[in-house]
């Protein structure tokens, strides 16, 4: 992403929570559950428009023409002043359709509104014959393009039925070029596209991937809205490792699970930065995993295995080795069950998506042991969503004894729900990460602890 941002920084909260209770081990694994405020501060509403860079790109072929027909004129149509924007379509690579002549943006105005809605009239779409296969041409054209915008939101907005995926190679390479670069939402139109390489699309670039069976020029406007309420374009996640930690990584979970890839910083060896984008306000939750050694520690020691920073707010992960005959701990460590509860809602999606998938590729034993084991987990946290999914294939006899008896099904229906399994948006866990909450200071207004007595950014004492 451009390293231009906004004139107001958001306010950034940020909580660490683990299970403390380590055993000496060459490869321990430690997970911690780590939650990002993000607040206003005093931002403006809305991200104004000139910031913003985003292309539409329609990979459909002309039999399915009328899927665009009408909602890429009217997302045209409301696209906010001074956005900058692009319209690409096929034929068979990857062209633009707009801006006409030799510019490669348009700028937003009731002109230039008027004009790409008429021209999207004769948008290239591609027919039978020899074409790239996949969505990595996509994604690369978005690349190139987006390379000459340097604004603070650069956006693709993907519109396909599925029509290029065969023989994908190259998407995974690709999404490795274009991590950072842009952020991507993927619609999903007609019935005969695959859910994998969407999902790959969205997790890897920090966006979403839906179906739209009605209202894609809706669809698309909400998602151009959404982009106005970004708060901070990137937003890295600094850890910094004690010399004995060996991996570190770190996923999203809530409120959309997104793959996260770590890069070391130059000069400082034991350093991971993790970008994320897009940043709202409100909160996000993670999975942050080391596997460290105990052989050079001492046991029975509160140790630092990590500090994680994101801007100028920082927080320790803390834990102790306990010595190898220890009994367990009567009392479970603070974090035990916010990092537990945070696996559990990954294997709920997960086993959904499996069971999903397995009863696309007619395997009726893996689809009900996965649906069941769904139905289980979404039942002990109260996840309606999942279980409403659950019985459009299958009857739910007992879902807290995962007891379902599963239906017969039209396996070309369950692309869209393969899809929401993998894309849904999820509700951070409630409060689990929270420390007790303690009197606001006066002077700065910063949060304390709940036992401070003096405020630890600027001193003054707490009344």
């Amino acid at each position: 992403m451009s390293s231009h941002m906004r004139p107001s920084q958001p306010g950034i909260r940020l909580h660490v929570d683990l299970d403390g209770e380590l055993r000496p081990h060459r490869s321990a694994k430690i997970e911690a559950h780590l939650r990002v405020d993000v607040t206003a501060d005093g931002a403006p509403t809305d991200l104004p428009a000139v910031e913003l860079a985003v292309i539409i790109a329609v990979d459909v072929a002309e039999p399915n023409r009328a899927a665009v027909r009408h909602a890429l004129p009217a997302a045209l149509r409301a696209l906010p002043d001074r956005i900058s924007f692009a319209v690409l379509g096929s034929g068979p690579e990857p062209v633009r359709c707009y801006p006409l002549g030799d510019d490669e943006w348009a700028v937003a105005d009731q002109n230039q509104r008027r004009r790409a809605a008429f021209a999207t009239g004769s948008l290239p779409l591609h027919r039978d014959g020899p074409r790239p296969a996949g969505y990595a041409p996509w994604a690369a054209g978005a690349r190139a393009l987006l390379a000459g915008r340097p604004l603070s939101v650069r956006h693709l907005v993907l519109i396909t039925d599925g029509s290029s995926a065969a023989g994908e190679t190259r998407l995974e390479e690709e999404l490795e070029a274009c991590a950072g670069q842009f952020t991507c939402d993927v619609f999903a139109v007609g019935a005969d596209w695959t859910p994998d390489p969407l999902l790959a699309l969205a997790e890897r670039l920090h966006g979403t991937a839906q179906f739209v069976d009605e209202g894609l020029g809706r669809a698309v406007t909400d998602a151009i809205a959404r982009l106005r309420r970004v708060r901070t374009s990137q937003l890295p996640i600094e850890v910094t490792l004690r010399p004995s930690v060996r991996q570190v990584s770190l996923s999203e979970r809530a409120p959309r699970p997104h793959r996260l890839v770590g890069l070391p910083q130059s000069g400082r060896p034991h350093c991971w930065s993790f970008p994320t984008h897009q940043w709202e306000q409100g909160s996000r939750d993670y999975l942050l995993t080391l596997v460290a050694s105990a052989d050079d520690d001492p046991l029975e020691t509160e140790l630092q295995f990590a500090m994680v920073s994101v801007n100028d707010v920082h927080a320790p992960v803390v834990a102790r080795w306990h010595l190898p005959g220890q009994s367990e701990s009567p009392t479970p460590a603070a974090g035990g069950g916010s990092v537990r509860s945070l696996n559990a809602t990954a294997r709920m999606r997960g086993a959904l998506r499996e069971g999903l998938t397995a009863l696309q590729e007619h395997r009726p034993d893996t689809a009900r042991e996965c649906l069941a084991q769904a139905a289980q987990l979404a039942a002990r946290f109260g996840t309606d969503w999942v279980l409403d999914e659950i019985r459009t294939v299958a009857d739910i006899e007992d879902a807290d004894a995962g007891r379902i008896r599963l239906r017969a099904v039209d396996a070309g229906a369950l692309g869209p729900m393969i899809l929401r399994a993998g894309s849904h948006p999820g509700a951070p866990l409630a409060g689990a990460a929270d420390a007790p909450q303690g009197p606001r200071c006066g002077t700065c207004r910063s949060r304390a602890g709940s036992e401070a007595r003096y405020c630890i950014v600027c001193g003054e004492k707490l009344l």
